[in-house]
């Protein structure tokens, strides 16, 4: 094991670090999980039992979690990690108006916990932060992209979580010289991504209209955008970001912006079918303040570090739709 470097991802049974754990193990990294224990443990690893590492001898899974510092304190003086991705959180945005307290607890607080442990056990060790575009809220630049100097004013509990995590950071890298990068990452989709979240909601749901297991699709504000990538293409960019030769805060994002009504339209004649004849409003998906529009300027991530997307808005779609397709048994 003589010169592997050894990664630590906390969240690694979610889409994210499924993606992250499979990079890291073709690269040669040994690389160590956090697992928050579920009472059904086949969730807990089911994304990972999926693409097939679950036996590779250089993944180890642990129990832990972000928002128990000592379970930190122990893994990372069991690891001694080179690199620290820290991807666990509570990542739904709507649900954080209903749990804003545990989205706290496990956004911002639990960052804290982390950044702690590692400046006691592992100070030399690098580590990157999920950030998100939720932490700008409605703020924009004049040409309405926003980039790592655009204001941040959220208007979710989730925006406030990740933005007190962002800045705590900073002062962790300026305060203790600590390699901290931050990822402020837009919207990425994937197939492994949660049924609850729009994209996947709306392509399964799609699927299942098309199988005639479903009549109606009801979702919310379909007039609000987002700028969507594909997450394997933002895990090779969190990965590039600790390979710099200095910590610093990256947009990770596509430039472009899509609205969930051109989703369904784009989804709905994949597949052959009118979306407006399926598709409902329901109020209870709308979040009590909308953020109506986000478009990143990755830019800064493009030129310092070299990084580009495979993916494209369509061939994204097309992969998920194809994915449900199989999974729903369409052939």
């Amino acid at each position: 094991m003589i010169g592997t470097k050894k990664a630590l991802i906390t969240g690694i049974s979610g889409q994210d670090g499924s993606y992250l754990a499979e990079l890291l193990l073709e690269k040669g990294y040994e690389v160590w999980g956090l697992l928050r224990r579920h009472s059904v443990p086949e969730n807990q690893t089911s994304r990972l039992e999926g693409i097939g590492i679950l036996d590779n001898p250089k993944l180890h899974l642990v129990y832990g979690d972000i928002t128990d510092l000592p379970s930190l304190i122990h893994i990372l003086e069991e690891c001694m990690p080179d690199e620290i991705y820290n991807l666990a959180a509570q990542s739904h945005v709507r649900i954080s108006f209903d749990q804003p307290a545990f989205t706290t607890m496990a956004d911002a607080n639990g960052v804290l916990n982390l950044l702690e442990a590692m400046r006691i056990i592992c100070p030399t060790s690098r580590m990157y932060q999920a950030g998100s575009s939720e932490m700008y809220g409605n703020e924009y630049d004049p040409d309405g992209f926003r980039r790592e100097t655009t204001p941040m004013i959220p208007v979710s509990p989730y925006g406030c979580a990740k933005l007190y995590a962002y800045n705590l950071c900073k002062v962790y890298r300026s305060s203790y010289n600590m390699f901290v990068s931050n990822g402020i990452l837009f919207n990425h989709e994937s197939p492994r991504r949660g049924l609850n979240f729009v994209t996947r909601k709306i392509v399964d749901g799609a699927v299942k209209i098309y199988k005639k297991e479903m009549w109606k699709l009801s979702l919310g504000n379909l007039k609000a955008t987002r700028d969507w990538g594909h997450a394997k293409d933002y895990v090779r960019a969190m990965w590039m970001m600790l390979q710099h030769d200095k910590p610093d805060d990256f947009v990770c994002s596509m430039g472009e912006s899509h609205s969930i009504e051109e989703l369904c339209i784009k989804v709905f004649t994949k597949l052959e079918r009118e979306w407006s004849e399926f598709v409902t409003i329901d109020p209870k998906y709308f979040r009590p303040t909308e953020l109506e529009d986000l478009k990143g300027d990755c830019t800064k991530l493009k030129t310092t570090l070299g990084w580009e997307p495979e993916y494209t808005f369509d061939s994204m779609l097309e992969e998920m739709i194809e994915v449900s397709k199989k999974e729903n048994g369409v052939y």
